[in-house]
């Protein structure tokens, strides 16, 4: 019997969760999803209310959706991860990327280093230079602004932009930012410096916010303010990459309605490349760490509702690093991409997690059946309407870069 179902079950309260409605059925959703149709929300609860048993039929259907936009090929990018600062004016519950200013490890890259690591990215065949970054940490640390001072810049943002034109000169890589919640002046402002930009929306559950929640105390986690940013990139024309971070205290229904909040942003403008699906991870020290991880089966669950609300044609990812011995079986749920993987730094956001090599991650998809290729930080479709999608800067520097699919030449993916 299928049951009502909410937050992944350690997390106590199921406030916002749904059952599936009566005059639906699993089969009957399933069977719209492959014609082709859109999937209102009641479909969607439908889908996420799959118990164990339908759980393989589910994943067949995202798998045949996938097959059909897609085909067999599944994609990562070879990225450099820069961890511009630890310095954040957010507290999430479950993050140990931000410091305090009393910890040591709270530390802002200069320029030397900056460069340090984006050579040693360039010299492992890397094509990405990934910025990550707390969220405007100079609005609430005295910490940050000495080191802008120092550095001779007011803000994060363009000591970002600074390090981004540092890299492009220096280096071939190509940056790719992850600043956080940006303003339509700010995403403008790193444009020219950063074809492609990202931001998790993580979760449209505003009950995450209010105290006890895992963004309490995080004006940057607001439903409102990540959407505005995502809303933003759509009319600026910015290929952009966003998600859901599932574990944190939401319900099943709060999943799907933040899947069809993308949706309905991508339709508006056709900016999202593609959508993450990131499974948390406990970790000492911080809120959360005595609270359960999401199972493999809630994130092939997750995955596959993902797959079947978004269409075909979406790009869908999760990160291989933080499921280590079972991500391969996400491929049956209908993902087409690995994300960004690391021949040289770790996951700073998941320092516990380290990428597979790329030659095992190559040799897991083939057992699942697909062939592993490159791609460049930004994806095919993109590249295809360079005046359309991209700043003067990289209209005809990235397409050059690629071959025919949009795909870096097999000869240069290196192991």
């Amino acid at each position: 019997m299928r049951q009502a179902f909410g937050i992944d079950q350690a997390w106590g309260s199921s406030a916002g969760a749904a059952t599936a409605p009566h005059d639906l059925s699993l089969q009957s959703v399933l069977e719209e999803a492959l014609a082709g149709r859109p999937l209102s929300a009641s479909d969607g609860y439908v889908l996420m209310a799959a118990d164990s048993e339908e759980l393989p039929e589910l994943c067949a259907a995202a798998r045949r959706l996938r097959d059909r936009s897609k085909g067999r090929t599944v994609t990562y990018s070879r990225k450099v991860f820069i961890p511009l600062t630890t310095l954040c004016r957010d507290s999430c519950a479950y993050c140990i990327f931000a410091k305090s200013p009393g910890d040591p490890a709270a530390h802002t890259l200069n320029p030397d280093e900056v460069l340090s690591i984006a050579r040693a990215g360039e010299k492992a065949g890397c094509k990405e230079a990934l910025f990550s970054l707390g969220e405007r940490p100079e609005l609430r640390h005295e910490l940050a602004r000495e080191q802008l001072r120092s550095l001779g810049y007011a803000t994060m943002l363009q000591y970002l932009h600074a390090m981004c034109v540092l890299v492009l000169r220096e280096t071939t890589l190509i940056p790719h930012v992850n600043p956080g919640a940006l303003t339509r002046a700010e995403i403008s402002a790193l444009r020219p410096v950063s074809p492609s930009m990202g931001m998790m929306l993580e979760s449209v559950s505003e009950r995450l916010v209010e105290r006890g929640g895992a963004h309490h105390g995080c004006p940057d986690k607001l439903p409102t303010v990540r959407l505005n940013t995502l809303r933003a990139a759509g009319e600026l024309c910015v290929p952009f990459t966003t998600g859901i971070l599932i574990g944190i205290g939401e319900t099943g229904a709060e999943r799907v309605d933040s899947l069809l909040a993308l949706r309905r942003l991508h339709a508006d403008y056709g900016h999202i490349q593609e959508v993450i699906v990131q499974n948390f991870r406990a970790k000492a020290g911080t809120r959360m760490a005595g609270w359960r991880e999401p199972d493999v089966d809630s994130m092939l669950r997750t995955l596959a509702v993902a797959r079947l609300l978004l269409g075909g044609d979406m790009n869908l990812q999760a990160p291989p690093n933080l499921t280590p011995g079972e991500y391969g079986r996400y491929l049956s749920a209908g993902i087409n991409d690995w994300g960004g993987v690391s021949p040289v730094t770790p996951d700073h956001i998941n320092p516990e997690a380290a990428w597979p090599k790329i030659r095992q991650l190559k040799m897991v998809s083939a057992r699942m059946g697909y062939t592993l290729r490159e791609r460049l930080s930004v994806y095919p479709l993109y590249l295809r309407d360079p005046g359309y999608w991209m700043h003067a800067s990289f209209r005809e520097v990235l397409p050059e870069r690629v071959d025919d699919e949009g795909l870096v030449e097999e000869a240069t993916m290196g192991v």
